[in-house]
């Protein structure tokens, strides 16, 4: 029996741009090894893998290289395909239970909104290696349970960082982030994701990194609601809502293609 997978573009409302994802809706559970092959064929940051489970959907997500806990743009892009696919009714929220507990998704004002766990970082003394693989100097270095957070001192360094990859991947993390605050009226802070420990330089737009981004810049700026940017070469725009221990993230998404796969 052939199976679906669709082509999802994240955070963004234009086909090739934001972060791009593979969104797999099957009937039952598959077998991990299949799921890794496909993910690694995708060649996508993320792939999802979704089947129904009590009121919800299990989900999984894959990189070409490893599993990971939590996927922000990957969970937006499997609602988007519920809502469109008429798998889910456009009124009714999705429920995802995940390695990271029970994530939720709704239409909100024609975006979608997920619900996320909040992952504030804590200061930490830099590990060996992280601001040299970087090449700046930072104003504040953290970490929480996924990565580490590094503000730097204005939009014009985080876009002009060019990390050394093999030093990064040395870190033994998921990924750094790396961010400062907006020097425009339309978005309040940027931010790039490297993830190269998960098999990803660079990683297009990210949600689970704003559930660290958004309580970090919370504190900086004493406000709850955030217009961020992520400034990678792709670009995308990502909304954010400090809610208690919960982070509330406002994306788009488009399909930009299916394929069949055996």
């Amino acid at each position: 029996m052939k199976q679906i997978i669709y082509q999802v573009d994240s955070f963004t409302k234009e086909p090739f741009k934001g972060n791009p994802a593979g969104v797999c809706i099957m009937q039952r559970a598959a077998d991990e090894n299949w799921m890794r092959k496909i993910a690694a064929e995708m060649n996508l940051s993320e792939t999802a893998f979704l089947y129904p489970e009590k009121d919800g959907y299990n989900l999984r997500w894959f990189t070409p290289a490893v599993e990971v806990e939590l996927c922000g743009h990957a969970t937006l892009a499997s609602a988007h395909i519920l809502w469109e696919q008429g798998q889910l009714d456009e009124t009714k929220e999705a429920c995802f239970f995940t390695l990271s507990g029970l994530l939720k998704a709704k239409k909100l004002n024609n975006q979608i909104e997920l619900n996320f766990p909040a992952a504030a970082p804590q200061e930490c003394t830099p590990p060996q290696g992280l601001l040299d693989a970087l090449g700046v100097n930072a104003v504040y270095i953290g970490k929480n349970k996924y990565d580490y957070l590094v503000e730097l001192n204005s939009v014009e360094t985080v876009k002009n960082v060019k990390p050394d990859f093999t030093k990064l991947k040395e870190l033994g993390v998921r990924g750094v982030m790396i961010t400062a605050k907006s020097d425009d009226g339309k978005y309040d802070f940027v931010s790039r994701f490297f993830a190269p420990g998960a098999g990803i330089d660079e990683d297009p737009v990210t949600g689970s990194a704003h559930c660290a981004l958004g309580p970090y810049w919370a504190g900086r700026l004493n406000k709850t609601e955030f217009k961020a940017f992520q400034a990678s070469q792709r670009g995308g725009e990502v909304g954010v809502i400090i809610d208690g221990d919960r982070v509330r993230l406002l994306g788009d998404a488009i399909t930009v293609f299916k394929i069949e796969v055996e």
